[in-house]
């Protein structure tokens, strides 16, 4: 299976992190907020235009911006059919 990131999950869907590709403050702030390698991340409510996004991380609400997102590379959950 293909990594792809954040950005490309739909509502609803789970995926593994499988690297961050961030650097500096915006890499920190992932490891802050509990996105590393391993960490499952569900998709939970994107804003009308797409951005900023919402995301459970080990059961809190976040939400990041595209950009953010898109520095976070993912595995869809096996099962995971959204």
């Amino acid at each position: 299976m293909q990594p792809i990131t954040l950005v490309d999950l739909p509502r609803g869907a789970s995926a593994q992190v499988v690297a961050l590709h961030g650097v500096g403050p915006e890499r920190q702030r992932m490891v802050d907020l509990g996105i590393l390698p391993g960490t499952i991340i569900t998709v939970e409510v994107r804003s009308p235009l797409g951005d900023p996004t919402a995301y459970r991380v080990r059961d809190t609400l976040i939400a990041l911006r595209r950009e953010q997102a898109q520095q976070v590379e993912v595995l869809l959950v096996q099962g995971d059919r959204s």
